[in-house]
């Protein structure tokens, strides 16, 4: 099993991955609104949200999560977190400014808060999710723990 430094370790990639995400993201619909001007804003930002997303997954993967699973599986799964998270941010916002008469700029930094948690926990659980089955990733169970009948 992970040591809690490990889970410690993982959790700061996670959010220093997420801080460089953030202002990836940023920086590429600014870029986009430069490049196509402001009319297709909507437009631009899915396409900038897949861009963004891409290089998130990308990050996760090689820097917090160290995976070496199915890619395109591993991607799916990545938006899937993603628009969950997503829904479940703007359902706390719903609840924070129209129910418990929040400020909405308020309201959206404790919803992001709470939706970072839950990312994290969809990510490393479900989109990265490694070694619950021993024979999908064993490098990163130290031998000494697999039981004698493992498979390897």
């Amino acid at each position: 099993m992970f040591s809690g430094n490990d889970i410690k370790s993982q959790s700061i990639r996670y959010l220093t991955t997420g801080l460089w995400n953030t202002l990836f993201g940023i920086l590429v619909y600014t870029a986009l609104i430069k490049i196509f001007g402001e009319n297709r804003y909507l437009l631009l930002a899915v396409l900038s949200n897949i861009i963004s997303i891409t290089n998130a997954y990308i990050c996760y993967k090689i820097f917090v999560f160290k995976t070496k699973g199915n890619i395109i599986k591993e991607y799916l799964k990545c938006y899937i977190v993603y628009g969950l998270s997503m829904l479940i941010g703007i359902f706390l916002l719903y609840i924070f400014v129209d129910f418990m008469k929040i400020q909405p700029v308020t309201g959206n930094i404790i919803s992001v808060l709470i939706v970072t948690i839950i990312s994290f926990i969809g990510h490393k659980y479900f989109s990265f999710r490694c070694c619950t089955i021993i024979k999908e990733c064993p490098e990163k169970i130290p031998d000494k723990t697999l039981p004698d009948k493992a498979i390897r």
